[in-house]
């Protein structure tokens, strides 16, 4: 099997439900997947980095996403980039800013403005999470050049980002759960 494979096997043995749940949308689904049972293991963790270093852009100095589903993968792939010499730094982007010192959105490291960032998130459902991500590494002066995530639901969230100029590059979508 290939990274791939691996984590396609990974996600639907430990992280897949097949049942009626609400999503954070307020949608109603046939399933719920929580990646962080995957991105949480030293294998799902390794294998998510790798797949999703490979996919980010040379130029990019740093990637972030939104707390807590992007969390694991941020830290993932800056630890793999350091042993693969890429040295990517790691953005988490909070939902609400902090109350105390910088009373910031973004935790880690400053980085130069103009700085490109991918983008990174568990689930994309409507996209929300992931564009908010986007608008507060913007607003630090920071310039989103990718979204990525684990898995694209395919309910409208590439849509949604492909309006505000975004692709999203998925590593799996619905389809690949093999659910109806």
């Amino acid at each position: 099997m290939n990274n791939r494979e691996k984590l396609l096997a990974l996600l639907q043995t430990r992280a897949l439900e097949v049942r009626e749940v609400t999503l954070s949308s307020g949608r109603i689904s046939n399933y719920y997947i929580d990646c962080k049972r995957v991105t949480l293991t030293p294998e799902g963790g390794y294998l998510t980095a790798k797949i999703m270093l490979d996919m980010i852009k040379p130029d990019v100095s740093a990637t972030g996403g939104l707390t807590l589903g992007a969390d694991p993968i941020v830290s993932s792939i800056v630890v793999l980039s350091h042993l693969e010499r890429r040295n990517l730094s790691g953005l988490i982007v909070r939902k609400e800013p902090k109350k105390h010192g910088t009373m910031s959105f973004i935790e880690g490291p400053i980085l130069e403005k103009g700085a490109h960032i991918a983008v990174v998130e568990d689930v994309v459902t409507t996209g929300s999470s992931i564009l908010r991500a986007i608008e507060r590494i913007e607003a630090a002066g920071y310039v989103p050049v990718q979204a990525l995530s684990i898995l694209d639901r395919l309910e409208g969230g590439r849509q949604n980002l492909e309006g505000r100029g975004f692709k999203l590059e998925s590593i799996f979508t619905k389809k690949d759960l093999k659910i109806e």
